[in-house]
């Protein structure tokens, strides 16, 4: 006789996976407080089945996403300070009576009167669009090819697309500087090949920080391509040749239009990410690479100014949650259209 938690033969139990997993959870402490206090707050809010199944994500972005951004938000509006932590509290006591709310908005100023940090946003907004675009027609061709491939091809086409995520992101962006450094691979390569006759100088610019960013999010773009891409009809790539469509027209006027979504979801996948980039360009890029990821990181760690840091990030969401906002309300205006 056998369940989905637990396997009995001949008289002796065996677990499966998951419920030997969920008893080694039950036994850590920490896990059944959460657990504790997920039942509780479902049980004031009047949670049941499926509101709770629901409620679920919600609360885990309450926890892990909006309760973090609340904090750095209020960061941003108070002074450094020599202290520990290093900055100013924005609500204090007066004579222990009265609380006085204290809000400093220079950080926000500091942003938009120093050149430094639009520099950095810009910079950082080019090198994500160049990056998504060049990620784009690089992954668009994979995925397609990936889908026209025979099925027997298709799972191991896909695995070696997943296949980079099994080793260390860091790992891989220290590999690219052995690739591209003056004598690194790339140029051994090219010289031995007698394309070049001197050395190129290619890491620390930001020709490396494109190609540590195309290559360590090329996946991103190419799984929700290939996604949509397979639920592509090819009755009408066949109804628009019978019509006299050449192969080229009907891939632009059908494929292309088609695959949208999966252009924008790949796209964002890319884009945010890369906006704030800390890594690659600290290790590929250069002195003249400036990049908003960076400058926050600076700001934390060196100059310890926290609030400023906090201020430079929660402007670094406002500019990348805006367009998406726009966008899905665009989405829907056209649906509501359309329908």
């Amino acid at each position: 006789m056998s369940n989905k938690g637990v396997l009995i033969t001949g008289g002796q139990s065996e677990m499966g996976p998951l419920a030997a997993a969920q008893m080694r959870l039950a036994s850590f402490a920490p896990y059944r407080w959460f657990v504790a206090a997920i039942i509780w707050i479902a049980d004031k809010l009047g949670l049941r089945g499926r509101s709770l199944v629901i409620a679920m994500p919600y609360l885990w972005l309450l926890v892990f996403f909006l309760l973090p951004f609340a904090i750095v938000f209020k960061l941003s509006f108070s002074e450094i300070a020599i202290a520990i932590p290093p900055y100013t509290p924005i609500v204090s006591w007066v004579d222990g009576i009265y609380l006085r709310l204290q809000l400093s908005f220079e950080s926000y100023q500091l942003l938009f009167e120093d050149s430094l940090y639009i520099k950095a946003y810009l910079n950082s907004i080019k090198i994500a669009t160049v990056s998504t675009l060049l990620t784009l027609l690089i992954g668009y061709p994979m995925a397609y090819g990936m889908v026209r491939a025979p099925k027997q091809w298709r799972t191991t086409l896909l695995m070696l697309v997943i296949l980079p995520f099994w080793t260390s992101f860091l790992i891989r962006v220290y590999a690219w500087i052995g690739i591209l450094k003056t004598k690194g691979l790339l140029n051994l390569l090219l010289m031995n090949l007698g394309i070049i006759s001197e050395p190129l100088t290619i890491l620390n610019t930001n020709v490396a920080v494109y190609i540590g960013i195309v290559y360590s999010y090329l996946p991103f773009m190419i799984l929700p391509l290939y996604a949509n891409l397979e639920k592509l009809d090819g009755s009408l790539l066949e109804a628009a040749a019978d019509l006299g469509c050449g192969p080229f027209k009907a891939f632009w006027t059908i494929t292309i239009p088609l695959s949208t979504a999966g252009i924008v979801a790949g796209c964002f996948l890319v884009f945010i990410p890369a906006v704030g980039e800390f890594v690659i360009p600290d290790l590929l890029g250069g002195s003249d690479t400036l990049m908003i990821g960076k400058t926050l990181w600076v700001e934390f760690f060196n100059n310890r100014d926290w609030p400023l840091a906090s201020a430079v990030a929660v402007l670094l969401l406002l500019i990348l949650i805006v367009p998406i906002v726009l966008f899905q309300k665009f989405q829907e205006r056209a649906n509501a259209q359309s329908a």
